[in-house]
């Protein structure tokens, strides 16, 4: 990650940061409910499905499936992607304990 200093934190903290990522950009989080939404893997019909092109919608799910938050399985001339239900799992107990830690804290 460069000049981010990533070593000088946890690797908890580092994957939380990288699952973050997975929905910090609307086209992301659109892709992924979609795929939450059809509930099986879907092919080639994102495009169809989405006000992006085709190279976009590609980059994001380059970029999900290198989180690992997606999965896919290459059958030419089609790629199939699913969400991988470990890493949602994951991310959704990485997220779900961040905001309880803050749950009711008080400000100033």
């Amino acid at each position: 990650m460069g000049v981010t200093k990533t070593e000088i934190f946890s690797a908890e903290q580092n994957r939380i940061a990288e699952l973050a990522k997975a929905f910090a950009h609307p086209a992301r989080v659109a892709i992924l409910q979609l795929l939450a939404q059809k509930k099986a893997c879907v092919c080639g019909d994102l495009v169809d499905e989405l006000p992006l092109a085709q190279p976009t919608v590609s980059q994001h799910l380059k970029e999900l499936k290198r989180i690992g938050i997606i999965q896919g399985e290459i059958n030419p001339p089609r790629v199939c992607y699913c969400i991988n239900e470990a890493v949602w799992e994951e991310a959704r107990q990485a997220f779900g304990t961040l905001l309880d830690t803050v749950a009711g804290a008080t400000c100033c």
